[in-house]
């Protein structure tokens, strides 16, 4: 189940964050510190879809309860995080602002699982 997760919001996070790159990039009106902003969540969106999928092949060896608490802690960053950053900058959502330092937190919990699991994960032959 989890492995799909991984799988499939990697596929999903890699076709939106192109998608809306190409919008921050070509039709996005805004000042430019909002631009900018808004290319901060497209980037992280983008490395931790690359890092979903990373971790699906990693279940794909071998089940790891950290790697499955990895997939999870990045799927809700990258809602957070990415997500609270384009409701900013799209609609001018003020007011859950304090959702990204959650998201940002989120990614790094995700990196620690990660590195915790690969202590573990790498004696695996």
């Amino acid at each position: 189940m989890i492995i799909n997760l991984a799988f499939y919001a990697a596929a999903l996070a890699g076709l939106s964050a192109t998608a809306l790159g190409a919008y921050g990039a070509h039709g996005l009106v805004a000042a430019p510190a909002l631009v900018s902003a808004f290319n901060t969540g497209v980037q992280y969106q983008f490395l931790h879809a690359l890092a979903l999928l990373l971790l699906a092949i990693m279940l794909r060896q071998r089940a790891s309860v950290l790697i499955n608490a990895a997939v999870v802690c990045f799927v809700l960053g990258m809602v957070m995080f990415s997500g609270s950053i384009y409701a900013l900058v799209l609609f001018g959502t003020k007011g859950i602002g304090f959702i990204t330092p959650l998201g940002g937190l989120s990614f790094m919990v995700g990196w620690l699982c990660l590195l915790l699991a690969g202590r573990t994960w790498l004696r695996f032959k």
